[in-house]
């Protein structure tokens, strides 16, 4: 009989009420308890006890009827207020910010090049048409044993999924997403998908996993162009289920450089007898299980390992400390809107290059009806430009094409292209001193927009000498632009009297004036002669092949970070003081769509980053090729591009503002500008009338190229770390944010 009381006082337990998410956070506050102390005390992780309190997940048994007892107990210490509003218990609470002004209403997704216009163009000020908010994917709480369909061979049912869930895809062979994160639970496996599905796994090793991966979980993501290929199924691997498969939970130090587990491990093995393959990289934190292709047909799953480090913190935050329903939704929002993960966010950013212009396509048929592979016209090419054909001004230091310099050789601005961002300062002007503070502002995307309608050359380079200069030509010109002088420039087609002494020159990331002559990006050159002086190159490497192949990668990664500020209460219509207030503490309204922002800023960088990458070990020696030399996609002219044009678009908004305002910055560094100004809002020193900007200069808003407020400190903050420096020159824009200096920065 006892038996059967303690079932029933279980079944009771597993529906004990609970106050509203929000008065559970309110109780455990007013007691002055932390997150940290009361999952120690339920014995549940940290996100757990985060997501009952965000509403997110709900507590089960026999953590529930633990759960409910400690906020009974702080009820009757601190009951809510009489003059206090509390939802019915249990109330569903939204999945993104209602505070901020309501979203516009969903318009089709843009398919044409669109961009802000400001930052193309001196004169003009239009902007980008946002995308329409795509609702992402809400975090399913972990069903309950009584709940989960029987172990079989065929995955579970469908759950019940939030209403702001998106619909799973329209292709059947992709039903259940594009991910899963593997987890075990009360001894089952399960993978958790997107949209709040869960699935039973059978499999009970490494090669099996793969193989119902292929052929049951219904997994994977449609291919984002014509001629590309669909994306393969990604499995997600907790510490439990590493565990059940029989894999480390954590790398060793000699594993961490090797990037991967032995060759000898007993389930590398495994998937030998199977004859499963692995790529060159092994069986590392991104791991590639597949077979050789059969015709279109591929079999191929990739293994992400939170655990082994593949979810950097620095891109991903805590992501993978998540519990698995929480972390699906995450990679999930990530996966629907750029892509399926390939790696790390530079990979990533990469590879979305490749999908959306795929290096070949199917020819029309021949005489016999057949199709051939063939060169698709706009990419890269599926063949990498032969080391030695680069123009030695465009390659890094160590490549074969430079193994013929003498040793410790340096070069100089006539030898080399050397086009990257803004890290300058300067000391502040007396006047500047009786303002009160330091107001930093920071164009969103900025490197996105850099590269958004930018020619860039798709194939190799011609070498001319004395050409006549055309702004229509992606290349490297050696110009001597010393004569350029910013105290007098053309702003349209007028010409303005500025104090060039207070200005950076746009010529260098130092913003030190050029002294002979350089290499530069095509963009760089461009302005110069905008500014209203003549440019005459000695020489050139240029490409007459070339298009806007950025555009597509643009466009995806804009409307991917729009939708997902959209849900985070950040609308791209909202006006300038709106925006400021929606802008305010926005990564606290929901943390896990937070990390796909950062995740989706860090694909945007790291992707222009992996158009240079530098070798990685491997035993490289100067003067020898790399791995990454043999892949179409390395393209340093492209990132030098893209980094010369985002350069120039912000000191474009700065001689606009100077010229209107007579204001200054007193610190740049990448896409971050600070002024001094009387007031601690950028409203205080941008020159808005009746709530329109200054057309082509900055402008308050989420779109790319458009800037919002990174951080305010006093002037007397910024004075008194210079002088504890004993730098005057020291770049206060690395600390605005939070006021916080780690490090001596002399510039240097």
């Amino acid at each position: 009989m006892s038996e059967l009381f303690d079932a029933v006082d279980a079944l009771v337990a597993s529906r004990a009420t609970l106050p509203p998410p929000a008065e559970r956070k309110r109780l455990r506050a007013a007691h002055g308890l932390t997150i940290d102390e009361v999952a120690t005390a339920l014995k549940v992780r940290r996100a757990t006890v985060s997501g009952w309190e965000s509403g997110k997940t709900e507590p089960r048994p026999p953590e529930r009827d633990a759960y409910a007892r400690l906020l009974d107990k702080l009820a009757e210490l601190y009951p809510a207020p009489a003059n206090a509003t509390v939802p019915a218990p249990d109330a569903a609470v939204p999945a993104t910010f209602a505070g901020a002004p309501a979203p516009a209403e969903a318009r089709p997704l843009s398919t044409g090049p669109a961009s802000e216009a400001a930052v193309m163009t001196a004169t003009e000020n239009t902007q980008t048409p946002a995308p329409a908010p795509v609702a992402a994917p809400a975090a399913a709480p972990r069903p309950a044993s009584t709940t989960r369909p029987p172990t079989s061979r065929r995955p579970g049912t469908r759950k019940a999924a939030p209403a702001d869930t998106p619909a799973g895809s329209t292709d059947p062979r992709f039903e259940n997403g594009p991910l899963a994160v593997v987890d075990v639970e009360d001894g089952k496996v399960l993978a958790y998908c997107t949209g709040g599905l869960v699935l039973d796994v059978p499999a009970k090793s490494i090669p099996a996993l793969v193989d119902w991966t292929l052929r049951e979980a219904k997994l994977g993501q449609p291919k984002l162009s014509g001629p590309g290929k669909d994306a393969d199924p990604l499995l997600v691997l907790t510490e439990a289920a590493l565990e059940r498969y029989g894999l480390p939970t954590a790398l060793t130090e000699e594993e961490q450089l090797a990037g991967r587990i032995p060759e000898g491990h007993k389930v590398i093995k495994q998937l030998v007898r199977a004859e499963w393959k692995l790529t060159k990289r092994g069986f590392g934190p991104w791991a590639r299980i597949y077979r050789p292709a059969t015709g279109s047909e591929r079999a191929c799953v990739q293994l992400c390992i939170p655990s082994w480090n593949a979810l950097d913190t620095r891109h991903w935050g805590e992501a993978g400390q998540l519990p698995p329903a929480e972390l699906a939704r995450v990679l999930g929002v990530y996966a629907s809107r750029v892509m399926t993960p390939r790696g790390s966010t530079a990979v990533t950013g990469l590879e979305l290059m490749t999908a959306l212009h795929p290096p070949t396509r199917a020819s029309e048929p021949d005489a016999t009806g057949k199709r051939h592979s063939e060169h698709n016209p706009g990419s890269l090419g599926k063949d990498a430009i032969d080391p030695m054909n680069w123009p030695p001004c465009e390659v890094p230091d160590g490549h074969p094409v430079l193994k013929d310099l003498p040793r410790f050789h340096a070069r100089g601005p006539a030898e080399k292209l050397f086009e990257e961002a803004y890290d300058w300062a300067r000391p502040m002007t007396d006047a500047e001193c009786t303002l009160r503070h330091l107001v930093g502002i920071d164009v969103n995307m900025a490197f996105a927009a850099g590269a958004n309608g930018l020619n860039v050359g798709l194939g190799e380079a011609t070498h001319v000498k004395a050409p006549a200069f055309d702004p229509k030509l992606p290349g490297s010109w050696l110009v001597d632009l010393s004569h350029v002088d910013l105290s007098r420039v053309k702003v349209g087609k007028e010409w303005v009297e500025l104090d060039g002494s207070l200005l950076p020159s746009p010529f260098t990331p130092k913003g030190d004036r050029p002294t002979g002559p350089a290499w530069y990006a095509t963009p760089t050159v461009a302005y110069a002669a905008e500014l209203g002086y003549d440019v005459a190159p000695a020489e050139a490497w240029v490409r007459y092949d070339n298009g806007r192949y950025l555009d597509g990668w643009y466009q995806r990664l804009r409307d991917a970070y729009l939708a997902t500020m959209a849900d985070l209460g950040v609308d791209a219509d909202l006006a300038p003081a709106d925006f400021l207030a929606a802008m305010d503490g926005y990564q606290e309204r929901d943390p896990e769509l937070t990390i796909a922002i950062t995740a989706i800023k860090a694909t945007v960088k790291g992707g222009l980053g992996k158009l240079r990458e530098r070798p990685r070990g491997e035993g490289w020696r100067p003067g020898e090729p790399w791995r990454a030399l043999s892949r179409p996609t390395w393209r340093p002219d492209i990132r030098a591009a893209v980094i010369s044009r985002t350069r120039i678009n912000l000191h474009r908004k700065i001689v606009k503002h100077a010229a209107f305002t007579g204001q200054y910055p007193v610190a740049i560094l990448s896409d971050c500008v600070v002024y001094a100004a009387g007031g601690t809002s950028p409203l205080d020193f941008l020159p808005y009338r009746e709530g329109k900007p200054l057309p082509g200069g900055f402008k308050l808003g989420i779109n790319p190229g458009l800037v919002k407020h990174e951080g305010t400190q006093t002037v007397l903050w910024g004075e008194e770390v210079r002088e504890r420096f004993d730098a005057p020159a020291l770049n206060l824009a690395r600390s605005i944010k939070d006021g916080t200096v780690t490090a001596v920065d002399n510039g240097e």
